[in-house]
């Protein structure tokens, strides 16, 4: 395999143009190429590779992916292949790292920040609080896309962890009935978080049980994250223990009280 990597993965992040990284945002800048998710990637990050030549892959199949940057690399062109959020979340990219495996193009990854982070931020929530929950769920609902049976929404709902649940804004009557049937109580604090980090972004606090008229209620159908768990509305909290002043750790010593 050549050990020259003329092709990258990037995590454009969950939308706002300044949230790529700042490695992501210079292998823009020095991009001959780049492929894009039209869909779903916002087309203000290509202000990084004014020079590049674009391709919008909403429009393409994995085939035609695989065609341009064969072509590109047989040119010696830099190629970046710019996914939504972070790409190893429902990024679709192992197939087409498979297809460069099999042609030995060599190929890198940077890493993004992914939708559910955004939306945290937006809603300045943290997802692990002590004796709330130290758990993050990240998963989807069933749809075009099978999930294995012992990843159900319902399976996981059992758990009582934080959740962000992708793909699954056209569900949210079903994914209400798997929440609750897994164990989360009607009344469980949830988010709807719409385009996060966008300019657009529009963020609403409902319960699990509200969350299908919630979005029909604001017109939302699609592109938003849902959240899901004690953490975003906590009744009380236990202060962490890493600063408590009776805390030892490798770099202070406890105070005597």
């Amino acid at each position: 395999m050549d050990d020259v990597v003329k092709v990258h993965f990037v995590g454009a992040g969950p939308g706002a143009e300044d949230l790529i990284t700042v490695r992501g945002m210079r292998l823009l800048n020095k991009a001959d190429v780049v492929i894009y998710a039209g869909s779903l990637v916002n087309p203000e990050l290509l202000k990084y590779a004014e020079n590049a030549k674009v391709y919008n892959s909403a429009t393409m199949t994995l085939d035609e992916v695989i065609d341009v940057i064969k072509k590109s690399v047989a040119d010696g062109l830099e190629v970046v292949r710019l996914h939504t959020g972070d790409q190893s979340i429902y990024g679709a990219v192992k197939e087409q790292m498979d297809e460069l495996d099999k042609l030995e193009i060599a190929y890198d990854s940077c890493p993004g920040v992914s939708a559910c982070f955004g939306a945290a931020a937006s809603l300045n929530l943290e997802y692990t609080l002590p004796d709330v929950s130290q758990s993050l769920i990240i998963t989807r609902m069933e749809g075009k896309t099978k999930v294995p049976e012992k990843e159900s929404i319902r399976s996981f709902a059992s758990h009582g962890a934080s959740m962000a649940i992708y793909l699954s804004t056209s569900l949210l009557e079903k994914l209400e009935e798997e929440l609750i049937a897994g164990g989360y109580r009607p009344d469980t604090p949830a988010a709807l978080v719409y385009k996060a980090t966008w300019p657009e972004e529009k963020s609403f606090i409902c319960t699990v049980n509200s969350l299908a008229e919630t979005a029909k209620k604001n017109n939302i159908t699609k592109t938003a994250i849902i959240l899901v768990g004690d953490v975003i509305s906590p009744e009380y909290i236990e202060k962490s223990r890493l600063y408590a002043p009776d805390f030892s750790t490798e770099y202070r010593k406890a105070k005597d009280k």
